[in-house]
């Protein structure tokens, strides 16, 4: 089976590059010498500083090889070469929600870096499959758990 291919802007690629190289040299190094610490009270047997050290220690080596298969499959959306006629990955899109007549915007990203906080929703998500390939001036009609929700695409930004 194939690793699934990780859709990234250059800006997602830089911050899970930037993520990785922290867990890497920082953290890994903190750990260990949490680790040490912990050793030195002695009996590890009974030892919850231990434990906890051990438990980051694993944790923080999972999310390394995490972010490695994830930048191994890679798969980079160059949004200097993105066009404004169909909304695409990597593409920042003004909404009208046609219930309330209320404008948002909302960058389509890939499911690594989906961040609502950040208006920055995935292509894998109910709202950016519907609009995925639409133009300025259509609208779409996303079935979620609460009912229909209908959006007109009133711009394509770069």
């Amino acid at each position: 089976m194939s690793d699934k291919e990780v859709i990234l802007t250059i800006e997602g690629l830089k911050k899970l590059e930037s993520e990785l190289e922290e867990l890497k040299s920082v953290r890994r190094r903190e750990v260990a010498q949490r680790i040490k610490q912990a050793i030195e009270f002695g009996d590890i047997s009974e030892n919850s500083e231990y434990e906890d050290a051990k438990n980051e220690q694993a944790f923080n080596e999972g999310r390394i090889l995490t972010l490695e298969k994830m930048l191994r499959n890679a798969k980079i959306i160059d949004d200097e070469n993105l066009g404004t006629e169909v909304v695409s990955i990597g593409s920042t899109v003004l909404l009208r929600d046609m219930e309330f007549d209320e404008e948002f915007k909302c960058t389509i990203v890939g499911s690594a870096e989906a961040d609502p906080a950040e208006d920055k929703i995935s292509n894998e998500s109910p709202v950016g499959k519907a609009i995925l390939g639409k133009s300025k001036g259509e609208t779409v009609e996303v079935t979620v758990p609460a009912g229909i929700l209908k959006y007109q695409i009133v711009d394509i930004i770069k």
